[in-house]
């Protein structure tokens, strides 16, 4: 006769609410409130074992530029932008700049961006928003580490 093993529960596994930790100063996360609306992130605090990641909403031009200042992390990084039109999904419908080790970017196109550990990158500048721009960044780290928040 087999016993019945007791299923084990995943629902420890899905993020469905903010559980932001405190991300910078009070000023800075007051700016970022006033341009952004951040979704949901994950991280081992939240997850335990999980990498980091963010996700949010652009939605006008901040009063700050940059935004972010150049920084490093030791894990890689992968950062999105995505224009909301689907009607058009590669228009990004607005301009971000980037740099990665000094070089300058202006993005107008949904971007992908790949950042090796160590790797420095930034500033970043929202020059544009004509619609709503999905962001999301990624670090393979159980917690944020980095400059990005000042």
């Amino acid at each position: 006769m087999k016993k019945n093993k007791k299923k084990e529960s995943y629902d420890n596994y899905l993020v469905q609410e903010l559980k932001c930790p405190v991300t910078g100063p009070p000023e800075f996360v007051e700016m970022y409130q006033r341009f952004a609306k951040r979704i949901l992130w994950i991280d081992g605090s939240v997850v335990p074992g999980a990498f980091q990641m963010n996700t949010a909403w652009y939605y006008r031009v901040p009063e700050r530029s940059p935004v972010f200042p150049e920084h490093v992390h030791e894990e890689d990084e992968l950062i999105g932008f995505f224009g909301s039109n689907p009607e058009d999904p590669y228009a990004l419908n607005g301009e971000i700049e980037v740099a990665i080790q000094g070089e300058t970017f202006l993005l107008t196109k949904s971007t992908l961006l790949f950042l090796p550990g160590n790797v420095p990158h930034m500033p970043m500048r929202i020059l544009r928003v004509d619609r709503p721009i999905f962001h999301f960044s990624i670090l393979m780290g159980q917690t944020y580490q980095g400059g990005a928040y000042q």
